[in-house]
């Protein structure tokens, strides 16, 4: 996709979310995959690590259909690459997995997620939020920061209808609070962010 267009996509996210500052803070990232969740549907995890996601969701959707995807052999999973994958899902999660393949890869990563998802699926993924100092930085094997406007702008060039876009932040309650109550204003005046993760959910037509 051209640059120019790509721009197109970004600045319909802006116009949606001017400023990082309105993008709401999820507080616990577990409690809001089960909103989007309905018992019964197929879930695909990409990057699942050991799975452990997928037993706390069948504690409270007992019938869900999930399955997991990840390179590492470590653990294992039902597929090893996108590729192997023939099913469709009516949920897709992958967390901070994104921002570790370059951009064109990125790009097709998003691609292949809306082609794996049935009409009215979702995704749900996050990725480092790199207004917060540090937080893209600390893992050598992160490859492509990616601004809110620039995650949002992506997805919806490829295919998904709508999107919303948070702030994730699941430090215990104290420091959430003097860090909302107490320092807001000094984090807007410094042009930084304590949240740790941008969170994007994508939903497809």
């Amino acid at each position: 996709m051209r640059w120019g267009e790509q721009l197109l996509f970004r600045e319909k996210v802006h116009q949606q979310y001017p400023d990082l500052w309105s993008l709401k803070i999820v507080r616990k990232r577990f409690p809001f995959i089960l909103k989007y969740l309905k018992d019964g549907e197929a879930v695909l995890e990409i990057g699942a690590f050991n799975r452990e996601l997928g037993e706390r969701i069948k504690k409270y959707c007992p019938r869900i259909q999930y399955k997991s995807m990840d390179i590492d052999p470590t653990y294992l999973h039902d597929y090893a690459s996108l590729e192997e994958i023939e099913e469709t899902f009516d949920m897709i999660l992958l967390f901070e997995v994104i921002e570790h393949l370059n951009r064109e890869k990125g790009r097709g990563l998003a691609r292949k997620i809306c082609e794996l998802l049935k009409s009215g699926g979702r995704v749900i993924l996050t990725t480092p939020n790199v207004y917060t100092p540090g937080q893209y930085w600390k893992d050598v094997s992160h490859e492509t920061p990616y601004h809110y406007e620039e995650l949002g702008g992506l997805f919806l060039s490829e295919g998904f209808e709508s999107i919303e876009i948070y702030r994730l932040f699941s430090e215990p309650f104290l420091r959430y609070f003097f860090r909302v109550c107490l320092f807001s204003s000094l984090f807007h005046f410094l042009g930084i962010d304590f949240t740790k993760s941008i969170l994007l959910v994508a939903r497809k037509g």
